[in-house]
């Protein structure tokens, strides 16, 4: 079940409000496990009870590692709990994968096993991994109650999609939290704003770029704006979806931590990946590259770090070669910028840092986007004007025009430039009032413009369900 959709918007969500609210406090976990196992059962049906044997596994990993705390013991139940949850990922997520690789090198045929990959495994695996890594180290209490782990495990505001939220951050509203009338209206807006960046900007930029492929007339003007139209479509999508998620968790008590941070204002890759993604960044980083000795270590060390974290970012984000080079590159440009390109890209002026970075990013995602190796490469020679395709085209003319303004305003609030300018606006005593009123018509208006979206059947993807 989509957030972006009809059944949920207005059968799904408007039950589970109701039912939420009128529960006593200690009956709020259980309507949100019922609801979230629902959700979950909606879309993957044959994968619940992999989904609720997962959730068992680290609560039993979790129990015994704190029974042996101090023990050598601890450290093996540990050791169970990772090789267990990785392994269970790997079949699901790799397995045909390897199998594919091995016979593409040795020539053998070994059949595949066509395994369907359960929805937001490589979410809720993660999330499952940090909790029982915390108790090991003590970060957090261990959790006696299942119904709690499970409720935190399966949150469907976050179940399909991230944001990766760990233990640590709902751990204490799991026991007791309320909804104020503040996070109610903050939550609500939140939503509907992210919701607004999904179906009125991602899916009509993921529409642009479909039409372009399938106009069969090829140009360099062609290929840049389908590389354009899809770092601004893949931007809005899951940072949309991460804005629903945060404006729903808000709903229910829960403060889930910002997934994004304007990424495209970022001068370097480095400061890109502290902005973009920041929960799945962030696990890597304390679950990874720290434990393989972070930047303790000697340059040579430093870079291997790099490269292990970046060839399994990678891999985390789908089983093919494309999404490997994707991470392979851009641990090539973070050690790059780490011992050698960081000085240099200081001195130079503000644009042409901004430039750097937007170019690096575009040319990531046409790797990311493309269809397997030969797919990223030919889209790649085709931007570059080394594929025989002319500078332009008669169809890639016209959509341009079409939909310019539409990739005008998608750059511009890819920036903090409209946020700014409502709290500039916000902040004058005229302006503070005319926004009681403007504000709630707005998300009305804009709630109102997705509905008609939907229920036209408009063009309607979420890209991240394939990860």
């Amino acid at each position: 079940m989509l957030f972006s959709s009809i059944p949920f918007l207005f059968y799904f969500l408007p039950i589970v409000l109701g039912l939420y609210f009128l529960v006593p406090r200690l009956g709020k976990n259980l309507v949100l496990l019922l609801a979230s196992l629902f959700f979950y059962w909606w879309g993957e049906p044959r994968y619940v009870v992999l989904m609720l044997a997962t959730i068992a596994f680290a609560y039993i990993c979790g129990l015994l590692i704190d029974r042996f705390r101090g023990t050598g013991w601890s450290k093996v139940f540990l050791a169970v709990s990772v090789a267990g949850e990785l392994a269970v990922l790997g079949y699901f997520k790799y397995a045909d994968f390897f199998l594919d690789t091995v016979n593409a090198v040795l020539r053998t045929e070994f059949p595949l096993l066509a395994i369907a990959l359960p929805i937001g495994i490589s979410f809720y695996t993660f999330q499952t991994l940090s909790y029982t890594i915390d108790v090991y180290r003590g970060t957090v209490a261990v959790q006696r109650s299942p119904l709690k782990l499970a409720t935190y495990v399966a949150l469907f505001p976050q179940l399909i999609a991230g944001p990766i939220v760990r233990y640590s951050t709902v751990e204490r509203e799991l026991a007791q939290r309320r909804t104020s009338l503040n996070d109610l209206s903050e939550g609500l807006s939140r939503f509907v704003l992210g919701l607004s960046k999904k179906v009125l900007i991602a899916n009509q930029l993921g529409a642009l770029a479909s039409l372009l492929r399938e106009s069969g007339d090829p140009s360099v003007l062609m290929y840049w704006t389908i590389a354009v139209a899809f770092t601004l479509q893949i931007y809005f999508d899951f940072s949309g979806y991460s804005d629903m998620a945060v404006g729903l968790g808000r709903i229910f008590g829960f403060h889930f931590l910002e997934n994004f941070n304007y990424p495209f204002i970022a001068k370097s890759i480095t400061e890109f990946w502290r902005r973009w993604h920041i929960s799945l960044s962030s696990w890597f980083r304390d679950y990874v590259y720290i434990p393989l000795g972070g930047s303790r270590c000697g340059r040579w060390r430093q870079m291997a770090n790099i490269f292990v974290v970046w060839l399994l970012t990678g891999l985390w984000h789908g089983a093919a070669w494309n999404f490997v080079l994707w991470g392979l590159y851009f641990a090539l440009f973070l050690i790059l910028e780490k011992f050698w390109l960081k000085r240099f890209l200081e001195r130079l002026p503000g644009m042409l840092q901004h430039g750097y970075l937007l170019l690096a990013v575009v040319f990531s995602f046409v790797i990311f986007n493309g269809s397997g190796l030969s797919g990223a490469a030919a889209d790649l020679a085709g931007m570059l004007g080394i594929s025989g395709a002319p500078l332009l085209s008669q169809s890639a003319l016209y959509y341009v025009s079409s939909y310019g303004v539409l990739m005008l305003l998608a750059a511009v609030g890819a920036t903090p430039l409209p946020k700014m300018a409502v709290a500039r606006f916000s902040a004058s005593g005229m302006g503070e009032k005319v926004m009681t009123v403007v504000q709630p018509v707005a998300l009305l208006a804009l709630l109102a413009a997705c509905t008609a979206y939907l229920v036209d059947g408009s063009f309607n993807p979420f890209l991240y369900f394939r990860f």
